[in-house]
């Protein structure tokens, strides 16, 4: 444990105190350092995790109670542990974690929800894969086991979660469509593995997709733009496959007739990934497949930029005005 005088009594951070643009991320410097509880650990973050959710809670399209500390993920020391037995930390400890209020110098992290990081992996690198990575790891597994030889596809795979996909399908030896929001963003998706690579807006995705396939449409589509493609999702799909609509980019989706579905025999899934995760077991079993993937393949872990904290507004309208490709990060 380390002593009190080394952890101050204040911190910087970032606090929402209402729904809203940009203008409501307020960024502070007198915010006070958490004191964790039962089953926390104090963790001096070192990098911080920025996702397409924050903005869902700043928003307001996913209710959250406020003020609040935005933030899913950071990577950093661990200074305080001694609240927890089980899993066992020590101070020192190089860790990464998914929770809530990352957006901030310090975080009392879930135990449960914290993993120490290999010697292998950078802090940068581990806070940008553990909960993208672990999205579409589990999207692969869980929502849709693919297989060998599948023709899958991809919404958005020049972002985060849309580049593990392609990596992941690509080692799982699947073929996958993907599409992108320009011409820029091309040679991204395809460095990351994607075999044929659409630009929205310009190609005919239904068609391409069919063309493809030989009219069969894919075995499973993961769409986590939400609302503009839930339907045009639904019927690339091929007979008894699956529509993984696991984000709402666009917004949310609306009610449907499930009858639509006994069309091909689909089906449909909405994911989070924290009920796959939810115990300890799963999570550790899927976060340590992660990390030997990133240490032993040929995965890249794709980050945009790394923001000032105080700079937090401009990394939340790069994000939503699709400036980006890859992980956006922040320092404290």
């Amino acid at each position: 444990m380390a002593s009190s005088t080394q952890i101050p009594k204040t911190m910087k951070g970032i606090l929402v105190e209402k729904t809203g643009g940009t203008e409501v991320l307020q960024y502070k410097t007198d915010l006070p350092v958490p004191e964790p509880k039962e089953g926390e650990v104090l963790v001096k973050n070192d990098i911080i995790g920025i996702n397409y959710i924050d903005t869902y809670f700043r928003t307001g399209l996913y209710p959250s109670p406020k003020p609040e500390i935005l933030g899913k993920e950071a990577a950093g020391t661990v200074v305080d542990s001694h609240h927890t037995a089980s899993p066992s930390f020590q101070p020192g400890d190089r860790v990464v974690w998914m929770g809530s209020s990352g957006y901030a110098e310090y975080t009392a992290a879930p135990a449960a929800k914290t993993m120490k990081i290999p010697d292998s992996i950078s802090s940068p690198d581990a806070c940008a894969a553990i909960l993208q990575g672990l999205t579409a790891l589990t999207l692969t597994e869980e929502a849709h086991k693919v297989e060998k030889g599948d023709w899958v596809l991809v919404l958005a795979a020049s972002g985060g979660v849309g580049g593990w996909l392609c990596q992941i399908l690509k080692a799982k030896g699947a073929h996958t469509i993907a599409t992108v929001g320009s011409e820029g963003k091309v040679s991204v998706a395809k460095e990351s593995g994607a075999e044929v690579v659409l630009v929205e807006g310009k190609d005919n995705v239904l068609e391409k997709v069919k063309e493809h396939t030989g009219g069969a449409g894919v075995a499973a589509v993961f769409d986590g733009v939400g609302k503009d493609t839930f339907d045009r999702s639904l019927e690339c799909v091929a007979r008894k496959g699956t529509l993984a609509s696991f984000g709402n980019a666009s917004g949310a989706v609306p009610p449907f007739p499930i009858a639509k579905l006994s069309a091909k025999n689909a089906k449909v899934a909405r994911p989070s990934l924290f009920n796959y995760i939810s115990t300890r077991e799963e999570y550790e079993h899927y976060a340590n497949e992660l990390f030997k993937m990133m240490a032993e393949d040929d995965f890249k872990t794709r980050i945009h930029e790394t923001y000032p904290l105080k700079d937090v507004a401009r990394a939340h309208n790069d994000l939503e005005g699709r400036k980006t490709m890859g992980k956006l990060l922040m320092t404290p």
